[in-house]
């Protein structure tokens, strides 16, 4: 079966509301109205993110990526709260004192994991971006590393695959164009991926960010077997146990971020890069939308199936707040696309009748009042789902109550469980 569309592009559910049509949105047919949705900060001038994704990579690229670092270890200390930094400088092979005067990288001298603070306040951020404005490598893609193809291509950029001409590493080189990106915006999403990739479940950063005469680039570990939408069957989704696979990995990654004092703000399966093929392993990518806890956001365009109701309906022209309820409101969303191959609804709006049935649902839980494609999953199924995607934002439930139900079926065709009727 060919790969879905992505979940950003919907389709629009039938005029008429028979009971055969309702529940849900295929994955695989595309959105004929309505928009993406674009949330900005109100304060003008901040970055935005590149949708391009990461495809194949290379079977040669096997293992874990080795992390040479890009900024010195000293000139971070502050920054990342790194201790002994003599001993870290010396094993990445740098002269931070010739790095401190000159701006110079030691990017290209030896591989070196840099170590990350157990905590990163959003402040320490504007000091890394800083330092690493100071330590960007300027140069021309082609001295140092050969093209071999393009993973992806997005609004704001495209991801190709390339190798280091020297040591023949196999890296995904993120590009976006100067002359549609400001310095900040690219500085800022290469900063809070560097400064959150010591995590498992989200991507590796080679810790290098070039200027070339067209770009500003930076490299992380390509990816091996595409992203999460790439096996998600329409009309179907992903086995179970691939499913509790990427929820386990996805609650340990969000958890990670939120206990930064960040929020995500981009979780969709396009953003959840594979390592195997049954989810074994995955990892976050894509950090443009990324903001500090508190951050107040405008609705200037329309709304994707993510968007939480609380964004959706605003006309705050000051902005709404952003915190982790918004997350696991999205991550709610994944996690329904993974089991049924549908979207709940195109928007989290009123006037969406997938998103009335379901707002109808959860104001009584009666199982005659449960939308068609959501009877495919058990009651324990239906319980997670309908924490994380509660209404009302105080109410809904973090992304960590799903860990309670990985123990328990998810799909009534799993041969297990019982209905997916839950009394308020």
């Amino acid at each position: 079966m060919d790969n879905p569309f992505p979940p950003q592009r919907p389709s629009s559910p039938p005029t008429e509301r028979s009971p055969s049509a309702r529940g849900g949105v295929p994955l695989d047919q595309r959105l004929k109205k309505g928009r993406s949705v674009t949330l900005s900060p109100v304060t003008p001038g901040s970055p935005s993110g590149c949708s391009a994704q990461p495809g194949p990579s290379p079977e040669a690229a096997e293992g874990e990526a080795r992390l040479p670092t890009a900024v010195c270890p000293a000139l971070l200390e502050k920054v990342r709260g790194l201790g002994e930094t003599e001993r870290v400088c010396e094993k990445a092979g740098c002269n931070h004192s010739r790095m401190a005067e000159t701006g110079q990288s030691s990017a290209m001298a030896e591989n070196s994991a840099v170590a990350v603070a157990p905590t990163a306040a959003p402040t320490m951020l504007e000091e890394l971006l800083e330092i690493t404005a100071q330590s960007l490598v300027r140069t021309e893609v082609a001295e140092h590393y050969e093209v071999i193809r393009e993973l992806g291509r997005g609004k704001y950029g495209h991801v190709m695959l390339v190798t280091h001409r020297q040591r023949g590493t196999p890296m995904a080189l993120k590009l976006l164009p100067k002359a549609s990106t400001k310095l900040h915006t690219f500085l800022y999403e290469y900063c809070v991926a560097l400064s959150l990739a010591t995590h498992p479940a989200i991507i590796g950063m080679f810790g290098i960010a070039i200027e070339s005469s067209q770009y500003y680039g930076f490299l992380y570990e390509p990816a091996m077997h595409k992203d999460l939408i790439s096996i998600i069957k329409p009309r179907d989704g992903i086995p179970e146990p691939a499913a509790k696979h990427c929820a386990k990995q996805l609650v340990s990654a969000l958890e990670f971020i939120h206990s930064r004092g960040l929020v995500y703000r981009d979780v969709k399966p396009e953003n959840v890069l594979l390592f195997d093929p049954e989810c074994r392993r995955i990892k976050l990518t894509d950090f443009g939308l990324t903001r500090p806890k508190g951050t107040k956001l405008k609705l200037v365009a329309g709304v994707i199936p993510y968007t939480a109701p609380e964004l959706s309906n605003t006309t705050d022209a000051q902005g709404v707040p952003i915190d982790a309820s918004m997350d696991a409101w999205a991550f709610g969303v994944l996690l329904f696309c993974l089991l049924t191959g549908y979207f709940p609804w195109e928007q989290s709006l009123p006037n969406d009748p997938f998103f009335e049935d379901f707002m109808l649902w959860q104001e009584t839980g009666l199982e005659e009042n449960l939308p068609r494609h959501w009877k495919r999953l058990t009651a324990e199924a239906a319980l997670m789902l309908r924490s994380l995607l509660a209404l009302d934002p105080a109410k809904r439930g973090p992304v960590g109550g799903a860990l309670r139900y990985v123990d328990c079926p998810w799909r009534q065709d799993e041969g297990h469980g019982e209905k997916a009727a839950v009394k308020p």
